[in-house]
């Protein structure tokens, strides 16, 4: 019996970095989240889990890096 082949994120991020003046919100952030995987943002106010999700959903523009939710 093979291995079983490796599913496709449904969530990638890729240097994703948010920057507001001279202050990173969140600074080259790379993941995947995989199918059927729980995954969780944890972290400090302040932390930037707000701004990556904003970003994850479209609502906000990254600065530099690329997102992709399937």
């Amino acid at each position: 019996m093979g291995e079983p082949a490796l599913a496709e994120p449904v969530i990638r991020t890729v240097d994703l970095t948010k920057r507001y003046g001279a202050q990173a919100a969140v600074d080259r952030l790379t993941l995947e989240v995989a199918p059927g995987e729980i995954f969780g943002f944890l972290g400090p106010n302040g932390a930037g889990k707000t701004t990556t999700i904003l970003m994850l959903l479209g609502l906000s523009e990254p600065t530099a890096g690329r997102a992709w939710v399937c």
